[in-house]
């Protein structure tokens, strides 16, 4: 029997499918199954479900859709489950899953992790002078949600106790694969190169199919979309490991796909910063050994930092959003005349009731390439949908707003055919508010068994440091031929914040030094101009040798990212592919280069 460890991955975020945990469970020959549910924003709605009703706070389809119908399977296979399913309220997550249990006669273990959330303390922590690690601001009035980023220890601790399950609250996405081979392999604290390796699994696994196929730079390569598989690590105890998906299911997995996925949302490879170590993924090498398999190598280890991070969400006044097709000569045109017209008939009917302006406006013409700024191509589209967001303090005034848009369809432009969705609704603005906060002032504790004790967190001594990766740079021959980025690269786009990350991975090592002379954060700052929220256009450029790989990370380019965002893209996701149009000039033939 082999001594390595199988683990595979069935969420990338909440609401993914649940189809992929049968194939999974049944096909993936799994040790451990586990779930990643979580984001910022997330935390922020769980926490208001549980303000309405304090059973809730937990995200029910770990334990409805994607649980209950395969738990008899599960139990049967001896596989282990791993899930932050827990959100703001890990205890009743695993009450839920117990009931669901007990009504399937099934014994079920579980462990619950807590101490991430930091809500209670709130007030207190106001007197600590905490300030917002990108933007130096204090903490805001209206907090929703406060959850320190945990790491993989007392998820080992938990399956050493011999846990089925474990469900946690926040804790860093990668945890949950970390967490298992900790365990298993029984890791140290100090094998920093294991804990970074180790790590790096979580990071490919971590959402779900993006790693074999899901929205590859090739999709047109890609076959039963219906069928997506999700991803399978193999691990070995000296950190090497493999993934693949199981068999009989869609998608791909590849060089290319799996180094989609590792450039996904990181800022520094090199500095790849999490609770249990300092990643540095610049050394990071793949290799295709068999159909749908990647063998992956090299990722390095350094000591940790003595904070978590600590993510806040807090609330910062109401949105909506109105989308409507116009069609017919000069749609743009119409568009924008119909959405200017709403905004100020809305701004004349506010007076009225002695409300201010609206605070933001998002005007946009889906179909006219807006997205592309100066780099549109089809302006002149008779077919377009038009974009209207708004921002405002006071609900009242997004109700006016809702009310006012209908007047287009007898009083605007020609071609305003329906409201899609029908009048919207206000939501609520929610925004990001990161800190750093020391470790040794959260108490963790770890639930199993009828009790709960305090898990306390090794500390890290291994002072051993990692030198980025380079490259041998070579002289660039000049040439006559012009290539789209896509002919020489995959790309992948994603966001942090209101920082957008693009990364660019070269299709042969040769054409990575090309792509680097011409692709520089200058070239890219202009390439997106459209996107900065300011004059100052500020964009990181960072290599990773291992993999031919470029991370570009553009600041304030996503209009305030997630809910704050009123752009149609507010996590930056299409970036990645709208940088495949940008265009290398003097170039040789790109086949000669392979040789």
């Amino acid at each position: 029997m082999s001594s390595n460890i199988r683990i595979g991955c069935a969420s990338g975020f909440w609401g993914d499918t649940a189809m992929s945990v049968p194939a999974l469970v049944h096909g993936g020959q799994l040790d451990f199954l586990v779930f990643d549910y979580l984001s910022e924003i997330t935390m922020s709605l769980l926490a208001k479900a549980k303000q309405k009703s304090p059973d809730l706070g937990y995200t029910p389809d770990f334990v409805h859709s994607a649980m209950a119908p395969n738990l008899k399977a599960i139990k049967e296979k001896n596989i282990r489950v791993v899930a932050n399913a827990g959100g703001i309220n890990p205890h009743s997550c695993a009450d839920a899953l117990r009931t669901v249990a007990k009504k399937q006669n099934i014994n079920l273990n579980i462990a619950v992790v807590t101490g991430d959330d930091l809500l209670p303390q709130l007030e207190n922590m106001r007197n600590l002078n905490i300030k917002d690690m990108d933007k130096g601001s204090t903490l805001p009035a209206d907090v929703h949600s406060m959850n320190a980023y945990l790491g993989a220890g007392p998820i080992a601790k938990a399956i050493d106790y011999g846990a089925d399950v474990v469900i946690t609250g926040r804790c860093v996405d990668s945890a949950v694969v970390l967490g298992p081979l900790i365990s298993k392999f029984k890791w140290s604290f100090q094998d920093l190169d294991k804990l970074a390796m180790g790590s790096l699994a979580g990071h490919l696994l971590e959402c779900g199919a993006q790693s074999t196929g899901g929205v590859h730079t090739d999709w047109h390569l890609i076959k039963d979309w219906h069928n997506m598989g999700f991803p399978v690590a193999e691990c070995k105890e000296n950190g090497e490991f493999t993934i693949s998906k199981p068999p009989n299911t869609g998608g791909m997995v590849t060089v290319g796909t799996v180094s989609e996925q590792l450039v996904y949302e990181i800022g520094d490879p090199a500095n790849y910063a999490l609770p249990d170590v300092l990643c540095d993924f610049t050394h990071v090498k793949f290799t295709q050994i068999g159909e749908n398999v990647v063998l992956v190598q090299g990722a390095k280890g350094k000591r940790p930092s003595d904070f978590y991070k600590v993510s806040a969400t807090y609330g910062d006044g109401f949105r909506a959003t109105a989308v409507a097709p116009v069609i017919g000569p000069r749609a743009a045109e119409k568009a924008l005349t119909t959405a200017k017209s709403i905004i100020q008939r809305s701004e004349n009917a506010f007076k009225t009731f002695g409300l201010s302006g609206f605070r933001r406006t998002h005007l946009e013409v889906l179909g006219a390439e807006q997205n592309y700024g100066k780099n549109a191509r089809n302006k002149e589209s008779r077919e377009i949908i038009m974009w209207i967001a708004v921002h405002h303090d006071r609900k009242e005034a997004i109700s006016l707003f809702s009310k006012e848009i209908a007047a287009a369809s007898t009083g605007g432009t020609p071609g305003f055919t329906t409201l899609i969705g029908g009048r919207p609704k206000a939501s609520p603005i929610l925004k990001l508010f990161s800190f750093l906060y020391p470790k040794n002032k959260i108490q963790i504790q770890i639930t199993y068994d009828g009790k709960t004790e305090e898990y306390i967190p090794e500390v890290v001594k291994t002072t051993t440091e990692s030198q980025p990766a380079e490259y041998k740079k070579i002289p660039l021959v000049k040439g006559t031929n012009t290539y789209r980025l896509g002919d020489l690269a995959y790309t992948r786009s994603g966001d942090k914040g209101d920082t957008c990350n693009i990364g660019v991975i070269a299709r042969h090592p040769a054409f990575l030094p090309y792509i680097e002379d011409q692709l520089t954060s200058t070239s890219v700052a202009k390439y997106f101009e459209h996107l900065f929220s300011s004059e100052k256009q500020i964009v990181e450029r960072y290599t990773l040798p291992g993999i031919n790989a470029l991370n570009f990370l553009l600041k304030n380019a996503l209009g305030g990212g997630g809910v704050a965002s009123l752009r149609s893209d507010p996590q930056g996701k299409a970036c990645g592919q709208m940088l495949t149009d940008f265009e290398l000039h003097n170039m040789p033939n790109i086949e000669t280069l392979k040789k």
